[in-house]
């Protein structure tokens, strides 16, 4: 027999005042990584997957992807990492391509 499987919820429950816990969100992981180490260049992975509602490793191979696609550049500042960002890259999706990374920024940590 299958031994059953718990299914682990990704997306993070918010708090909601009509009791309502949304299944989805607009923005991906990718996008939340990339806005948390916006907010603070030298946050930790593991606080980085904490407050995504991801796992650290998840984190790390988003980290990568974003590495590998020219949106972040790691450096290392003695024992921690540093994360550069390249606002100026374009967004990847055939819809929102004629924005900047900078443009969703601003407006999700400035609007």
């Amino acid at each position: 027999m299958a031994a059953s499987r718990r299914i682990r919820r990704t997306t993070p429950r918010t708090h909601d005042p009509e009791g309502e816990t949304p299944g989805w969100t607009f923005l991906s992981n990718h996008a939340h990584v990339l806005l948390c180490l916006a907010e603070d260049p030298k946050l930790p992975l593991r606080d980085v997957a904490q407050r995504v509602g991801i796992t650290e490793r998840s984190v790390q191979r988003i980290v990568s992807e974003l590495e590998e696609g020219g949106y972040l550049v790691r450096s290392r500042e003695g024992r921690c990492n540093r994360y550069t960002l390249r606002r100026t890259q374009p967004l990847r999706h055939p819809i929102e391509m004629h924005k900047r990374v900078g443009d969703l920024i601003e407006m999700v940590l400035k609007g």
